[in-house]
């Protein structure tokens, strides 16, 4: 490869990895779709937000779900990120603590 095709490369992979990007947007945005519908079926249920044995079951989840590159505990490490802002949305929605 001369440095030619090298710099094409980059730009594929960099325009690639831009609409992973968007996917990923897409997806965040409907998984909160979704813990705002989970907060207000809650709400009814008179349960509380945060669920440890659900984030846990979650958790676990994903780990086994990654077959690289990343690792299990950087996955974890993300979705416990994803699973934070989840609750900080569920919780604006419904207005509860």
């Amino acid at each position: 490869m001369d440095r030619t095709d090298a710099e094409q490369e980059l730009i594929r992979l960099r325009d690639a990895i831009d609409r992973v990007d968007e996917v990923i947007v897409r997806l965040l945005n409907q998984r909160a779709k979704y813990a705002i519908e989970i907060g207000e079926i809650k709400a009814v249920l008179d349960m509380p937000i945060y669920a440890p044995e659900r984030e846990k079951q979650v958790l676990l989840h994903v780990e086994r779900t990654s077959d690289g590159p990343l690792d299990p505990a950087t996955v974890r490490r993300l979705f416990e990120r994803i699973i934070d802002e989840s609750r900080r949305v569920e919780r604006q929605a419904t207005n509860r603590s």
